[in-house]
């Protein structure tokens, strides 16, 4: 189950090329519900536009390089309408989020998606 991942500090999130090949990325997750698994990330990178074409995706406890540390999880994921995720994201990383946040205003970085990840048997409504 991905909720069970929230705790964690980071996460592989693995996407798919077109070719089936994996792409994993270390990421930050954070839960608001305690059943999926939320994770924020630039709109226009190449994990979001992966995951906007194949919504198939696995997870697994990382180290914050990308080493796994324990099983992959089969999931589904997808950008959703940001539900708050900027509050959580301070709240569990404190001053390394109100850092990125300040860089990221300095580089005028653009536009943030919330990617929403769940367990394969939930429906995800694609009209979002």
């Amino acid at each position: 189950m991905v909720a069970a991942l929230a705790h964690e500090r980071y996460i592989s999130l693995t996407t798919f090329k077109r070719n089936g090949t994996p792409v994993s990325t270390p990421v930050w997750v954070v839960s608001d519900d305690g059943k999926r698994l939320l994770v924020w990330s630039g709109e226009r990178t190449w994990k979001v536009r992966r995951l906007r074409r194949d919504p198939q995706v696995l997870v697994a406890p990382a180290s914050f390089r990308g080493t796994e540390c324990g099983e992959r999880i089969a999931a589904q994921a997808r950008v959703v309408p940001d539900p708050g995720i900027d509050a959580l994201l301070r709240h569990k990383y404190g001053w390394q989020k109100r850092l990125l946040d300040r860089v990221n205003r300095r580089t005028n970085a653009g536009a943030f998606a919330t990617v929403e990840i769940v367990d394969p048997g939930l429906r995800l409504d694609v009209n979002i």
